[in-house]
């Protein structure tokens, strides 16, 4: 890669495959409609070759790219390292990754290109099925640390503990970061995550991780106990900051000198919460990379992922990352933050 950048984030991309097909196609396959399923390769191939003839459309997905996808658009500059595969879903979730203007740092590694492929039938029923494929594979070798070394934040999120060859290579990353006073931010991003990792996870917030963020659950599952405000004062006792997220009742900032900042949420007519919480981390990783306070860090990600979830999917097409980008750059993130307090 060889380009500094403000952002840098090692996820798992998920190439998102969408058809739209008929009922009777889910029918053939066996699927739950309307459910998500984990998969393995053999059936995700089965699938695929089912739709072969269907019109599809490809977007990259994951969480972590998500948020660097995002960033990208509010004008922060990104790099994505993980895994994909020398195959044709490889190949065009670089290709999407770049015309998003994130830098890519993917590496490639025989097998399959993860993807979750999307099924949806007339009634707008999505009925998914996501399969890992090669991004369990990243492992220490992959590991750029030169560039890790210049950039301002490191972005990891906990899906990354799966399996012993990621956690590998995030430990030497984040010792990297460490080393070089590249600040390490860690989004716990899923409950069950919480459930498989705790004690590892608690472990990261000791001396290793200087933001984190989390939502009420994944704060609860942590710390077993519930309460947001107390838990975003604990989780910045253990790091640097902690953004606890609360759903329409806002969020909480807390800071190591045990001060917390409450924020509202905004009011939008919600239609689609997916991708709310990594659109939040964008908006976070915005502020702070451009050297906004905590409070207002906190005010730009809740517009930023009220603004997500007025509309179906977790990425805004071109022309909404122009408006939002605007928005932002104009401070209407400022006015509506002191209008629902």
């Amino acid at each position: 890669m060889g380009e500094k950048v403000a952002v840098y984030g090692i996820g798992n991309p998920l190439i998102d495959v969408t058809a739209q097909v008929e009922d009777g196609d889910i029918s053939a396959l066996g699927l739950n409609k309307g459910a998500m399923q984990l998969i393995d390769t053999a059936r995700g191939n089965e699938i695929l070759a089912h739709i072969q003839q269907h019109e599809k459309t490809y977007s990259c997905g994951g969480a972590c790219p998500n948020t660097m996808i995002t960033l990208a658009a509010l004008g922060v500059r990104t790099a994505l390292a993980g895994m994909v595969a020398k195959d044709e879903l490889g190949r065009i979730y670089n290709e999407r990754l770049q015309e998003q203007r994130v830098i890519s740092d993917l590496a490639v590694h025989p097998g399959d290109t993860g993807s979750c492929i999307v099924l949806v039938t007339p009634d707008h029923e999505r009925t998914m099925s996501t399969r890992l494929g090669v991004c369990q594979e990243f492992s220490v070798e992959n590991v750029k640390h030169e560039q890790i070394k210049a950039a301002d934040f490191f972005y990891f999120t906990g899906y990354m503990w799966d399996t012993e060859s990621q956690k590998s290579a995030l430990t030497a990353a984040i010792k990297t970061a460490r080393a070089a006073g590249t600040k390490v931010v860690f989004d716990v991003a899923d409950p069950f995550a919480v459930d498989r990792h705790r004690d590892e996870f608690l472990e990261l917030l000791s001396g290793q991780v200087d933001v984190v963020l989390a939502n009420r659950e994944e704060a609860r599952l942590l710390l077993e106990y519930d309460d947001p405000r107390r838990a975003a004062i604990d989780l910045a006792g253990r790091c640097e900051t902690a953004a606890v997220k609360n759903g329409a009742d806002g969020s909480y900032i807390g800071s190591s000198d045990g001060s917390c900042i409450e924020l509202g949420a905004y009011r939008v007519d919600a239609v689609d919460s997916n991708g709310a919480g990594d659109n939040y981390s964008a908006g976070f990783l915005y502020g702070m990379a451009n050297g906004y306070s905590l409070a207002d860090s906190g005010r730009i990600a809740a517009y930023v992922a009220a603004q997500i979830v007025k509309r179906i999917g977790a990425q805004f097409d071109e022309a909404e990352a122009t408006e939002l980008r605007e928005a932002v750059s104009k401070g209407l993130w400022r006015e509506v933050a002191e209008a629902t307090k």
